[in-house]
C-alpha cells in the first residue's frame, strides 16, 4: 500500500523511515551519505531535515507498507522559484534492502507522478549515481539522460569521488 504521510502520521513512521536510511545506505546507496552512519544519524535526517518540510508544505513524503510496516519512501520537492512552477525533484526513493525486487520502487514513483500532475507540475527532475542501478529503473519509467557530472559525490565506502547523472521526464 502507498500513502503520503503527514504531519499527524509523521512520527509513528519515523523509525521505520530511519531503518530504511540506514540500511540503504550500509548496502551502498548514494545518497548523500557516508560510512560510519549511524541509526541516530538516520532518524536526525528525517526529524531534522525532512519533518521541516512536511510541516511547512514543501513536499511530499510518499511510504510504501509490506505487512504493516514501511518498507520504501520517496519524496516530491516542488520548485519554490516563481519561474519553476512547472518542476519538481524527486528526492530520496529509498526501499529498504530486505524488501526490494518487489515492485515498491515502480509503484513509489507512480504515486509521486500522480501528485505531481495533480499539483500541475509537469517536470521531474532528480539525480543518481552514474553507477547505481537504480538508472535502470527510471529509465523504465521514462527518465531520460539530461547529463553527467564527474567527481560528484563520495562513494559511501571508499574516499573516491564518482559521477552523477541528472535525469528529467516530461508528464503529459
Amino acid at each position: 500500500m502507498i500513502t503520503r504521510l503527514t504531519e499527524t502520521t509523521f512520527d509513528q513512521a519515523v523509525e521505520d523511515l530511519a531503518e530504511i536510511l540506514h540500511g540503504c545506505v550500509h548496502t551502498g546507496a548514494s545518497i548523500g551519505f557516508i560510512l560510519p552512519f549511524s541509526r541516530d544519524a538516520a532518524r536526525a535526517y528525517w526529524q531534522e531535515r525532512v519533518r521541516p518540510g512536511l510541516s511547512a508544505g514543501e513536499l511530499d513524503l510518499f511510504v510504501a507498507y509490506v505487512d504493516g510496516r514501511i518498507q520504501g519512501t520517496v519524496q516530491l520537492i516542488p520548485a519554490a522559484m516563481p519561474n519553476q512552477p512547472h518542476r519538481a525533484d524527486v528526492a530520496k526513493l529509498l526501499v529498504h534492502p530486505d524488501a526490494r525486487r518487489r515492485g515498491l520502487g515502480r509503484a513509489l514513483m507512480g504515486a509521486l507522478q500522480e501528485r505531481a500532475t495533480e499539483l500541475g507540475r509537469t517536470l521531474l527532475v532528480l539525480d543518481t549515481r552514474s553507477t547505481d542501478p537504480s538508472r535502470i529503473l527510471y529509465q523504465s519509467l521514462g527518465f531520460e539522460t539530461a547529463g553527467e557530472i564527474p567527481g560528484y559525490c563520495r562513494n559511501p565506502f571508499e574516499p573516491v569521488f564518482e559521477p552523477t547523472t541528472y535525469m528529467y521526464k516530461a508528464l503529459g
